[in-house]
């Protein structure tokens, strides 16, 4: 099929967190609106639409690669998503490949492409810090937000069985390594009726796990005048699907009262990302966050003395500025008691207009990927021997997949989508994708487990 015989056919990538995920959604349903038509995967297309990550520098490095691939096949290649929001007219220059759109041509997207496909080349925007854009004051901004369109628009492009939903959009924090707040916006909660009306809808879809998503998923609802907006409306979502999933707890916003929600809520699992990334009072405060080891060791034993079998994942950040051996054997004390069921680690990258790319006390790469290098093989040795203290443990297992006859590959409570290993299901009797079965955990093989169905 020639590219010039369907040219109103564009194929979507998606690069980057969940949140990506449910943007490319949006995009496909406004595409489809327009009378685009979306391709199947492999198939070739007059378009190829890049979603980019421009977290971190490994993210940024990935979102050029895919574009410089995507400009190899013969259509002509838009980059969207946060490096082109980020960059903007830098991109357009170093890119001449891609045309570079930004966050405020979503709503018209299909006219956008329509003006590629006719040659007509956009001016990139220059960057700006978004969270200008959108007035500070939680009254101020809830009123800016009532004219605003449709409250949801989204075509699923995945097939599975879980699915995130945004439930906020943008952060007020000002973590000094992270750029996001500035190319993302001020923190901005969706209203409750939006986000209930997109979850039954996508368990019309056939969902049966939705993952809240968010920035700070914390600070749900400031903004609207009610920080205890998510404990109230987790017991209606859960009413919805089978099984609802917070992402991005950030540690010092988390409440005794959501706690007590998350686990003791049926249909919520007691699942907790918390956003530790380190256990050094000293580098967590160069980083504007707050904590220690002692208090989110604390904080965990809150969770476990609601939920002893509760999941537990968190990311933490090496080779900050400054960071010295003392700051080390902290992290390394927090980990070895923290018993956590998923742990990522990074080294610390530079990020442009942050704090921390002023800070001194810069460590050179080779001395970061050591240390990367050494706290990743700790974790997978803790990794693996939290997933060995469940055996013989209880679990529900969202079943996702049959592998074959009478062996089934699903999720437990404590393990959330991509990211936190699977659960083997060995049954005598026939599952369904999407059933949550009670089964009992036999064995372990890094963070993966096997269970037999009860």
């Amino acid at each position: 099929m020639s590219f010039s015989s369907t040219p109103r056919t564009v194929s979507l990538v998606t690069l980057g967190c969940a949140r990506n995920e449910v943007d490319s959604e949006e995009l496909a349903a406004r595409l489809a609106d327009a009378g685009w038509e979306l391709a199947a995967q492999g198939r070739e297309a007059g378009v190829v639409l890049v979603n980019t990550c421009g977290f971190i520098q490994a993210a940024k490095q990935e979102s050029i690669e895919e574009l410089l691939a995507a400009s190899e096949s013969g259509a002509k290649v838009v980059a969207v998503g946060c490096l082109a929001e980020r960059y903007g007219t830098e991109l357009a220059a170093e890119l001449p490949e891609a045309q570079i759109l930004g966050f405020d041509d979503y709503e018209d997207i299909g006219a956008r492409l329509d003006d590629v496909l006719a040659g007509r080349r956009r001016e990139a925007h220059a960057p700006q810090d978004r969270r200008k854009l959108l007035p500070i004051s939680p009254v101020e901004r809830s009123r800016a937000r009532d004219d605003v369109g449709p409250p949801w628009l989204r075509r699923r492009l995945a097939t599975g069985v879980a699915a995130p939903l945004k439930i906020a959009s943008g952060c007020d924090r000002r973590c000094s390594f992270c750029a996001i707040p500035s190319f993302r916006g001020a923190f901005v909660s969706r209203r409750p009726p939006e986000i209930l009306a997109e979850a039954s809808w996508l368990a019309a879809q056939g969902v049966k796990e939705i993952l809240l998503v968010s920035e700070n998923s914390t600070s749900y609802g400031k903004d609207l005048g009610n920080l205890r907006l998510l404990e109230e409306i987790l017991p209606d979502l859960a009413a919805t699907v089978a099984r609802v999933r917070i992402s991005y707890l950030q540690p010092a916003e988390v409440r005794p009262g959501l706690i007590e929600v998350m686990t003791s809520t049926p249909g919520v699992a007691p699942y907790f990302d918390l956003s530790f990334q380190h256990a050094s009072g000293p580098v967590l405060r160069a980083m504007r966050r707050f904590g220690d080891r002692a208090r989110f060791l604390g904080l965990l034993r809150q969770v476990r003395e609601l939920a002893p079998e509760a999941g537990v994942r968190s990311n933490f950040i090496v080779g900050f500025p400054g960071e010295t051996a003392e700051d080390l054997r902290e992290l390394e004390l927090f980990l070895s008691s923290a018993r956590l069921d998923a742990i990522g680690i990074f080294g610390y990258s530079d990020e442009d207009g942050t704090e921390a790319d002023t800070l001194p006390g810069k460590l050179d790469d080779a001395e970061i990927a050591r240390r990367v290098e050494d706290f990743a093989d700790l974790a997978e040795e803790l990794m693996a021997q939290r997933a060995a203290e469940r055996v013989g443990e209880a679990v529900d297992v969202l079943i996702e997949e049959c592998l074959e006859e009478g062996v089934y590959e699903g999720r437990a409570a404590h393990q959330a989508p991509e990211v936190d290993g699977v659960t083997t299901v060995v049954s005598q009797t026939p599952l369904a994708v999407g059933e949550i079965v009670q089964a009992q955990v036999t064995s372990s093989e890094g963070v993966d487990l096997t269970a037999e169905a009860r």
